[in-house]
């Protein structure tokens, strides 16, 4: 297809191809399924989209959220009708619960079997509704470029999110003309007017702020603009839960993440600053510890929520000062107030001592067997560039990356909101994939590694060489904690006989090594780095130390 915006007759897998080319797609992930086979043949043609097939849907999907988080735009994954589309939804979910921008494609059952439950025939209205965006199905090829312009419109307006599109084979199939629509816009809500010197207003009257930045739609220029005025008012930023890397945590303004894992520290000034600015977050679940820090409806703390969803604002919380704005422009206006002499100086200098010393001190002297997590994180925190990107699933093991690992520039933090285990392999593909000069680095518990170990058969076949640190403890960590907890001494379904590791890497084509100490990481990772290919460090921790601060016997 050297020219897919020719006039004539064509077929609908060209015409929805020619549609993505028009939208800038540059990347596909998908698994094939004989229910878009149209679509398939086009892409071959397609040489400027890079068509990257994954072993599992749920994995595709996940390397699609992977790619709109790194991007900002909609990540495109295709895969089959039933079971493709089931498997898949789990991607869904999370760039619904994470704010991503992505298109799901969904091969459908020719329009003639509809509603007869024909073979894998699913009415994803229905099964998606409550968790995309906008959920269609196309019946007419001459529409083909119409939702397809609307569907990476409404997945990158307002609060980003998934869009699921079902294709009938027979429209795929069939032949006719269409009209080529051009670049799809997006559009984010302005800033009122009077917003700003409302804003300016609470802040005068503070005098412990704190400003929790979170959500999507940020950029580069954006994060910069938050830096600004974070600098220009000493004002102490925390970041909403798996945000870390919006804000420098080198910075001396940054004061640690609001999640799994928060310091008491933190908790306590969050529940005692007299104003806090609510920059993007949801304030949801995990980032309000479970709807505790903040008092639902009325917070006791002054609250100003900035939110591109106008649906978000008082949705939980009322806030005293409610704005609807991108975060682009909302950053933009922050940088050009001009600075005012502040009396906040003590509380920012304070907050920032409690994050070093909770990032930068052992979380316990228990001496434990096995690899030290914490010496882990410390290494890669002194030899990894400040661009290199760090993914990981869902799982205990994780805390110890949100503690200790200090995340300095923004998109390089892949982690999904929604807690879904599986994810970080899956999108550490993607990443490297897309920025192949990278160090991409991916973080997996023994269950989470287990979710999709297949897609180091992805990673080796495209030439994608991150590296996967499994954190092997040989049990469901974080269940397992929350068993000990409410049935103490009664293990039910969490411990895990794993293969091994290193041999299974390996017959993917991995390069693969097994650590049993700490002092012997640098050396592994050393040479992981330096083997070209896709690889595998599997960790063997104490299966006892089961947070940084917390061992199961306890």
């Amino acid at each position: 297809m050297s020219n897919p915006t020719f006039p004539g007759t064509r077929n609908g897998g060209q015409i929805v191809v020619a549609a993505l080319l028009a939208n800038g797609v540059d990347t596909v992930y998908c698994v094939p399924g004989e229910s878009y086979l149209p679509v398939l043949d086009a892409l071959r043609d397609a040489t400027s989209i890079r068509t990257y097939v994954a072993r599992h849907e749920g994995a595709a999907a996940n390397m699609a959220d992977a790619y709109g988080k790194l991007t900002g735009r909609p990540g495109i994954c295709f895969v089959t009708r039933g079971p493709g589309a089931t498997h898949a939804s789990i991607g869904v979910h999370t760039a619904s619960q994470d704010s991503t921008p992505m298109i799901l494609f969904i091969g459908q059952v020719d329009t003639l079997f509809s509603e007869r439950e024909a073979f894998q025939e699913v009415d994803y209205r229905r099964m998606f509704g409550g968790m995309a965006k906008w959920v269609t199905e196309i019946q007419d090829l001459a529409r083909i470029p119409e939702v397809l312009a609307r569907a990476f419109s409404v997945a990158r307006s307002g609060r980003p999110g998934p869009v699921v599109i079902a294709l009938p084979e027979d429209v795929l199939f069939a032949s006719g003309i269409a009209h080529d629509a051009g670049l799809s816009p997006a559009t984010q809500p302005g800033l009122g007017a009077g917003a700003t010197e409302a804003f300016r207003g609470l802040l005068a009257n503070a005098s412990q702020p704190l400003l929790v930045v979170g959500g999507s739609g940020w950029d580069e220029a954006a994060c910069a603009d938050l830096r600004s005025f974070a600098e220009a008012f000493d004002i102490p930023v925390a970041a909403s839960f798996r945000r870390q890397d919006l804000f420098d945590n080198r910075h001396a303004n940054y004061v640690g993440q609001i999640g799994l894992g928060v310091s008491p520290q933190l908790a306590d000034r969050v529940r005692s600053a007299d104003l806090v600015i609510a920059l993007g977050t949801r304030l949801a679940e995990v980032t309000s510890d479970g709807y505790t820090l903040f008092q639902s409806p009325l917070p006791k703390q002054t609250l100003v929520h900035v939110h591109a969803d106008a649906g978000e604002l008082g949705r939980v919380y009322q806030p005293a000062l409610a704005i609807n704005c991108g975060m682009r422009e909302f950053a933009r206006a922050l940088a050009a107030m001009p600075a005012t002499d502040v009396v906040w100086h003590t509380w920012t200098a304070s907050a920032r001592a409690d994050y070093e010393r909770h990032s930068g001190e052992p979380a316990s002297d228990v001496p434990t067997e096995g690899v030290d997590m914490t010496q882990v994180l410390r290494h890669l925190n002194a030899t990894l560039p400040d661009d290199a990107i760090i993914a990981n699933g869902a799982g205990n093991y994780t805390v110890w990356v949100h503690r200790y690992y200090r995340y300095r520039t923004p998109r390089t933090e892949l982690a999904p909101t929604s807690g879904a285990m599986g994810y970080g392999l899956p999108a550490a593909v993607a990443a490297k994939l897309q920025h192949p000069g990278r160090t991409v680095v991916c973080f997996a518990g023994d269950g989470c590694f287990m979710m999709y170990p297949q897609e180091l058969a992805t990673a080796v076949q495209y030439g994608a060489a991150l590296i996967v640190i499994v954190v092997n403890n040989g049990m469901l960590g974080t269940i397992r904690m929350h068993q000990e907890r409410e049935y103490p001494g009664r293990v039910a379904s969490t411990d895990l006989r794993n293969p091994d590791f290193v041999t299974l890497a390996t017959a993917f084509g991995a390069f693969a090594e097994r650590v049993e100490r700490s002092e012997d990481f640098p050396a592994a990772f050393a040479r992981a780095q330096a083997s070209g290919v896709a690889a595998l460090i599997e960790l063997r921790v104490d299966p006892f130390q089961i947070t940084p601060g917390a061992r199961l016997p306890a």
